[in-house]
């Protein structure tokens, strides 16, 4: 697919086409290309990560008067964690479009999950930049607010909660959550969180922040108590 074809698929034309393949560009490519002037994606994906929770927390906000702050947090939260962005980037063929440098297609880098999800945000950033706001919130009724409609993420688990209700009604042991690296540089940060129950370690997670670290850290301590997640 080119991106030609991509924009006829969502039905938008960009005005600004090199914002768009910007949006597809990822810093190995730029790396092994410094000869030409080629812009990557991190500021890219660093406004569409605002511009997302915006217009998600304004479809939230509407679409669900009688819940509460903290309702609406976990929910929204479900919707822009890295899993659904990965999702929706793949329903939409993203990974066919991005520019890689070699090393990082090699390793497997265009299926890779926190990239997909990088490259997503930065779309919308770039979608944001090129047309403004109202269609960023066009191509999101079409492509992710239906499925907000379809209960895709109504049974989005706070997996820290759930391994706390699974140790005590077991075990009754005492979990420890810790931060035991942080990786890349500070806009692009990687956190790598363990998770011990009586000190014994049961999980590693990896996330943008630390709590989603944390999260992933109790989702795979929960598939080891057999618990489906």
């Amino acid at each position: 697919m080119d991106f030609q074809t991509f924009q006829q698929q969502i039905g938008v034309t960009f005005q600004q086409q090199s914002l768009l393949e910007q949006a597809f560009t990822h810093s190995s490519y730029v790396n092994e290309h410094r000869s030409k002037d080629y812009e990557d994606n991190e500021r890219l994906e660093f406004l569409g990560d605002a511009v997302l929770e915006l217009a998600i927390s304004q479809y939230l906000f509407r679409k669900y008067p009688e819940m509460a702050e903290g309702e609406l947090t976990k929910f929204r939260a479900s919707i822009v964690c890295e899993p659904s962005l990965v999702r929706f980037a793949n329903d939409l063929h993203f990974s066919d479009l991005i520019y890689l440098g070699k090393g990082e297609e090699m390793t497997g880098g265009r299926t890779r999950p926190a990239l997909l999800a990088d490259v997503f945000e930065a779309f919308i950033g770039a979608l944001y930049l090129d047309q403004g706001f109202d269609a960023v919130i066009s191509f999101l009724q079409t492509f992710v607010y239906p499925k907000i409609k379809k209960g895709a993420f109504s049974h989005a688990m706070d997996y820290k909660s759930q391994l706390q209700e699974v140790v005590q009604r077991e075990r009754n042991g005492l979990i420890d959550y810790n931060i035991v690296e942080e990786r890349g540089p500070a806009h692009n940060r990687e956190f790598v969180a363990h998770v011990t129950v009586q000190g014994e370690r049961f999980g590693i997670g990896i996330g943008r922040t630390k709590k989603e670290a944390e999260q992933h850290a109790a989702k795979e301590a929960l598939q080891l108590f057999d618990v489906e997640v």
